[in-house]
């Protein structure tokens, strides 16, 4: 990349120095902002209208949970390898607009009474797919429209409107399904989806897409060498071991502990709903640092001493008792300290995968990951349910807390914890296969 203040995009229009000077930046920015706002509220309306309409038991909300997170484990590799040949732009507009309509069906279908749980779980699956599509997309876009150079700040500012969606998306649906109804809940999802789609149709910077060859290798072809790439590269091969071990253990992390607030502690639904919302402002702080403390202190120790203190925060959590005076701040500033440290290490990371992975190889670089990660939060979500119910709340939780701090611990071992304040150019895009 050039080295100046400013590049020149495929469609001989320059790309500002400054992000924000950039209107397809802002654009981007505007449509991943809403669409986060989106898919978070849908997080907590689906559920609710499960628990509050259809008066689903555990079971069946955590079958709707897994369900709305299988496809990470089905399609995100597909969805590597289909993305690294298309525009991001297309393949952003088209998921927002599906999944508008899946909500606005679900909509106008609970307003009709007319949606039962199984209908409900193919909204959820149909939902979560499109969400896989579309953070794929984005992630490759970013590197595709902004300097490498900008990346640490680009992936700063994306984080911190998804932080942002933290707080208002969960709020917001929360809100809307306890004052009006859950089909008015889900629509406003649906609205927010609109939006996205709206702002990012209107990125008009040309993309610079791989060679393709005349005889396009097959799928499971390209797969293999994302699979390849990943493997072969010690650092980025430690991203995604450590970033299988944290979702798995947190999603379990995350059973226990909305079992443990209401029934461990007593606390009420504003105060869990309060203590979860904490996690945002957090977030909010861990983005700004991002932008900052990677130069300054190197990306390395940055990684491994936030994910260690973020993770490890959770460990606090079993040691409290009851709705004492002192449980509700304690739970907050678990969920804000969580919040901050574990943004800084998704921002961070984010960038040194970005940074490391050449642009013929960033879909599938980032699928794979999110494969290796997400993909296991199903069983994590069933991990906590049975030692939850084998074990009780407060041993699940100190258990599934402490599995937590492998995924630093897997950071410290690695690359990844000699990593600078710069990181290194990335490798050169590896030839197609026939």
């Amino acid at each position: 990349m050039p080295s100046s203040s400013s590049a020149v995009s495929d469609s001989g229009r320059p790309v500002p120095s400054s992000l924000w000077r950039d209107g397809d930046f802002r654009r981007l920015w505007v449509g991943q902002a809403a669409s986060q706002l989106g898919e978070h509220a849908s997080l907590v309306v689906l559920p609710l209208f499960a628990v509050l309409t259809l008066n689903a038991g555990a079971g069946q909300l955590g079958v709707l949970r897994a369900v709305g997170q299988a496809p990470i484990l089905l399609l995100s590799l597909f969805v590597g390898a289909w993305v690294d040949r298309w525009r991001t732009r297309t393949v952003m507009v088209l998921t927002d607009a599906d999944r508008t309509l899946a909500l606005g069906a679900a909509a106008v279908a609970g307003l009709l009474g007319r949606l039962g749980l199984p209908a409900l779980l193919v909204v959820a699956f149909a939902v979560g797919a499109l969400s896989v599509f579309f953070d794929v997309a984005y992630q490759a876009s970013l590197v595709r429209l902004v300097r490498r150079d900008q990346l640490v700040r680009a992936n700063s500012a994306l984080e911190g409107s998804r932080s942002a969606a933290q707080i208002g998306g969960p709020a917001l649906g929360g809100a809307l399904v306890s004052v009006l109804s859950a089909p008015i809940a889900a629509a406003s999802s649906a609205l927010f989806f609109a939006l996205s789609f709206l702002s990012i149709r209107r990125i008009g910077r040309r993309e610079s897409l791989p060679e393709r060859s005349e005889r396009p290798p097959r799928v499971w072809r390209r797969i293999q060498e994302g699979l390849r790439f990943v493997v072969g590269d010690a650092s980025l091969r430690a991203v995604c071991l450590a970033s299988a071990a944290f979702p798995f253990f947190f999603a379990a992390v995350v059973t226990v502990y909305l079992l443990f607030l209401p029934r461990g502690l007593h606390l009420s639904g504003a105060a869990v709903g309060l203590v979860l919302a904490a996690t945002g402002p957090g977030a909010l702080l861990g983005s700004l640092l991002a932008a900052r403390l990677p130069s300054r202190f190197g990306h390395g120790a940055v990684l491994v001493s936030a994910a260690t203190l973020g993770d490890g925060v959770f460990l606090c959590v079993p040691a409290l008792h009851g709705s004492s005076a002192v449980t509700v701040p304690a739970l907050l500033a678990v969920s804000f300290v969580f919040g901050a440290f574990g943004q800084l290490v998704n921002v961070t990371l984010m960038a040194v995968r970005q940074t490391l992975t050449p642009d013929g190889m960033q879909g599938r670089a980032a699928a794979t990951i999110n494969f290796a990660g997400m993909g296991l939060t199903p069983l994590g979500s069933l991990l906590g349910g049975f030692l939850a119910e084998a074990w009780g709340t407060r041993a699940g939780l100190l258990v599934t807390a402490a599995g937590m701090l492998l995924s630093p611990a897997l950071m410290a071992l690695s690359p990844l914890a000699r990593l600078g304040r710069t990181l290194p150019a990335p490798p050169r895009t590896p030839a197609p296969s026939a």
